[in-house]
């Protein structure tokens, strides 16, 4: 399918989903909070307004400040995402609830005459909540609560919560000179609205201190727009400059070529960066470095594709191979073929609560696995994608220190 004609679908899906959320939080929250007439629409404003912020932040981001687009963005952001991460929380709250009457619901009884009306009766205060009510009230407060503090969090926290592990690799094969060799990993950064100087900044600070022998660039390094390229630019030449003897390599990711991937990559290597597109290079004399291109790039409808064998011709046979590819499900064609391969794409579920909910539809989500003698490491990502959160995935700065098996 086209990429043009899933945006079109993708879209209207997203702001259904959102209005739905929303109105369901709105009936709950309304109802636990007992609001009144002002009370309902100051709440219904909130909730309108956090998809309202976002959309404005992206459709204007070009006639706005960046500070301005960024802080309605993020605004708009924690509330979407608290409405999102509240309504699964809520359904865990009502869905026993909903059970238990059902289970108890009597048989309907055999129709008969209505009595006559009688006189009101004058009205009378309100009936004391049962114990079933008062333990649903707590519960469906702690869960608009926790929706809603997890969402603030990931925004004005998560987000910039950098973790640097460091990944020993066994690699068989390795010359021994090369043994501890350090590749530092960057993945997924989303320059763009709400990534930009302060990020880049923590970025080089954090690859500078992991003392890199090779710095590579998984995808997605830019979010929609190529006029944000110039920050890649200033990130490929800072990291260029701190001297990792065997400098910095590039591959694109889907979202390079949402944005435009010639801008992308001739930005990197007009900074002194090598790119690598189905293509190779040799590290130090003994390792086969190779880079193939997006995975989704032959169904958006850009042509091309990864194509490991050709960038396996490029290099010699001989020596260890570490394949950098952007999305990790190309491990199934790769395991067996290279000793390591090093990708990002998942953000590790970017939004995780307890349980990570991409490991029902992704094989591979974040970290550490081995399949026929292979090694794939899927790095989290550095920036977001959508919702400007993260919550139990933290932004992640890989480093994968060789060994020699």
């Amino acid at each position: 399918m086209p990429l043009w004609l899933r945006l079109t679908l993708f879209v209207p899906a997203v702001l259904l989903l959102a209005g739905a959320t929303s109105v369901y939080v709105y009936r709950r929250g309304a109802k636990v909070m007992r609001l009144e007439k002002r009370g309902r629409r100051a709440l219904a404003a909130v909730l309108v307004g956090g998809p309202t912020a976002m959309l404005a932040a992206r459709a204007f981001e070009a006639w706005l400040p960046r500070e301005v687009a960024a802080g309605l963005g993020v605004a708009g952001g924690t509330i979407l995402l608290g409405v999102w991460i509240s309504t699964v929380l809520l359904w865990a709250v009502d869905l026993p609830f909903l059970l238990g009457r059902w289970m108890r619901r009597a048989p309907r009884e055999a129709l008969v005459e209505d009595p006559p009306p009688e006189a009101p009766e004058p009205e009378a205060p309100p009936a004391p909540l049962t114990r079933r009510e008062l333990i649903r009230t707590t519960a469906t407060s702690a869960a608009l609560g926790v929706g809603f503090g997890a969402s603030l969090y990931g925004s004005a926290f998560g987000r910039h919560d950098y973790d640097v592990p460091e990944i020993p690799v066994r690699i068989p094969g390795l010359r021994p000179h090369l043994d501890g060799y350090r590749i530092v990993q960057l993945s997924d950064i989303h320059f763009g609205t709400y990534v930009g100087d302060t990020e880049r900044r923590a970025a080089v600070e954090l690859v500078r201190r992991a003392r890199p022998d090779l710095v590579v660039l998984t995808g997605d390094l830019l979010d929609h727009d190529a006029a944000y390229a110039p920050q890649l630019g200033r990130l490929v030449r800072s990291l260029e400059g701190l001297g990792a003897r065997d400098g910095v390599t590039v591959i694109p990711g889907n979202h390079d070529y949402y944005a435009g991937v010639d801008a992308v990559l001739g930005t990197c290597e007009a900074a002194g960066a090598t790119t690598l597109r189905n293509d190779g290079r040799v590290l130090q004399g003994g390792i086969a470095l190779v880079g193939v291109d997006d995975v989704w790039a032959r169904r958006n409808g850009y042509g091309g594709g990864p194509d490991l064998a050709a960038a396996l011709a490029t290099v010699p046979e001989d020596l260890p191979r570490v394949l950098l590819c952007h999305n990790p499900v190309f491990f199934e064609e790769a395991r067996g073929q290279v000793a390591l391969q090093l990708s990002g794409h998942t953000h590790g579920g970017q939004v995780n609560l307890g349980v990570r909910p991409a490991d029902l539809v992704l094989t591979y989500v974040s970290g550490l696995y081995r399949e026929e003698g292979s090694t794939l490491y899927v790095n989290r990502g550095f920036g977001t994608a959508g919702p400007p959160a993260r919550v139990g995935a933290p932004p992640e700065i890989t480093v994968a220190v060789l060994t020699a098996a």
